[in-house]
């Protein structure tokens, strides 16, 4: 495959002003809307297919996202793309000042293959809204979804406007090497930093959608039953392999064994009895990570789960306590069903500590029946977003932006959001014929007081 002539093609496209009347992009929307109810069955088989996901957990987590987020994009784009007028300064008058939204032009969506429709399809929406063309990078680890996406794709749009690039490391790297106007890359913080250098060579710009290890804190006012119900949901699904999934949890020392009480009380209304044949907990997406995952339990015995099926990759919900930062599944981000539960004894020590010796995650959790108290640990910590009573569902709400902090990720998509991430700002300032000398040589006698005054 020619990535130079896939890339130019779409420059020719977007260059005739194709995409940029918003009704042309309203259209593209639509179109994309229809495809996914026309597609949704094989889109759900294919997950199941790829992960083992259920068509429950497979439309609320992937197809239904981005069903909301195409009805949201084709209710407001006319408004976001609309010209914003802003103030102008006296200095200025007579003249008005207002702010474009341009596209950035040719665009390249990486994406990874833990949620492969939702992660590939949401920056699509943004994009196309944003007026942008889009080169679409499905990752090979999700290949049953990555197929459809192509079909689907491909019989929606020419391409020219949208085109799927299948395969793995090489393409990948090849499409790395073309200039486009913008890369958007959802995936590891290693890859990400590969990915901006190669974008750097061209001063393209980049959004990052990466990952991290995000912390759970319950407080001494949390509800421990509560708090682990909503921790349980959050960290099994999708088995764990979700980026915003909490990696770890801080209790109070005297929390600690009514918190794993609860946590084995939901795992098992969840998963039953024995989860490994549950239908509703997920495979491990290959076995490169199912094998990482059996060596982060490291030598610990496990207080719940840490049972495993080779044959299926599935591994149980599995949680570890009596552990410490040294434990290997702290080491990194663990993106499979284990859950490490550490004890603290000051709040104040364990937030100066996670702000100060940590790096900023993509999400923070925060339990406790005292709003202030809650409200005052979120505005502590650098994160790049969470919940406080709850976790993972901030990303469904598209009014929110979804996106990392430092080495989390830079950028930020759904909604309005995102079609802002596709888009450059245009700075346009209006003059009339109105003359004013003051600002023309020569200089002497004006009165550089007066003009002090009006600056």
């Amino acid at each position: 495959m020619n990535f130079s002539q896939i890339v130019a093609e779409q420059r020719r496209y977007f260059n005739s002003g194709a995409t940029r009347p918003v009704e042309h992009r309203v259209q593209n929307l639509r179109k994309l809307l229809a495809a996914l109810e026309t597609w949704e069955s094989r889109l759900l088989a294919a997950l199941d297919a790829d992960l083992g996901k259920g068509a429950f957990e497979g439309w609320i987590t992937e197809v239904g996202m981005v069903r909301s987020e195409l009805r949201e994009a084709i209710r407001h784009v006319k408004r976001w793309s609309a010209p914003k007028r802003v103030q102008t300064p006296i200095t200025q008058f007579p003249g008005r000042s207002y702010v474009l939204r341009e596209p950035y032009g040719v665009a390249l969506i990486m994406a990874p293959w833990n949620y492969p429709v939702q992660l590939n399809l949401i920056p699509l929406v943004s994009a196309l809204a944003a007026g942008c063309t889009v080169v679409l990078k499905p990752s090979a680890y999700a290949p049953a979804t990555a197929g459809v996406l192509s079909e689907l794709l491909s019989e929606t749009f020419p391409p020219a406007l949208v085109k799927v690039v299948t395969g793995g490391r090489a393409e990948n790297t090849a499409l790395l090497e073309e200039k486009f106007d913008f890369v958007f890359f959802t995936g590891s913080t290693e890859v990400g930093k590969t990915v901006m250098a190669a974008a750097a060579c061209h001063l393209t710009p980049v959004a990052l959608e990466l990952g991290g290890k995000s912390p759970v804190i319950l407080t001494q006012k949390a509800d421990a039953a509560l708090a682990a119900k909503r921790i349980a949901w959050g960290k099994f699904l999708n088995a764990g392999q979700t980026c915003v999934a909490p990696d770890h949890v801080w209790v109070p020392e005297e929390l600690k064994d009514a918190f794993v009480a609860e946590l084995r009380k939901n795992i098992t209304l969840f998963y039953g009895e024995h989860p490994l044949e549950s239908e509703d907990l997920p495979s491990i997406i290959n076995e490169k990570h199912f094998r990482r995952l059996l060596g982060l339990l490291g030598e610990s015995k496990p207080a719940i789960g840490g049972t495993w099926d080779e044959e299926t990759r599935k591994l149980s919900p599995t949680v570890l306590v009596d552990v410490d930062e040294s434990h290997p599944a702290m080491g990194e981000e663990i993106f499979g069903p284990i859950l490490p539960v550490l004890t603290y004894q000051s709040l104040g020590k364990l937030l100066s500590h996670l702000r100060d010796d940590c790096p900023r995650p993509l999400a923070c959790y925060v339990f406790s029946r005292d709003e202030t108290e809650a409200r005052r640990i979120m505005a502590a910590l650098p994160f790049g977003g969470g919940c406080i009573n709850d976790t993972v569902v901030h990303l469904t709400n598209s009014a929110l932006p979804f996106g990392g902090n430092g080495e989390s990720g830079m950028g930020r998509c759904h909604g309005q959001w995102g079609f802002e991430t596709f888009t450059h700002k245009k700075a346009v300032l209006q003059k009339g014929r109105l003359e004013v000398p003051l600002r023309y040589p020569p200089h002497g006698g004006k009165g550089l007081e007066i003009v002090k005054k009006l600056m």
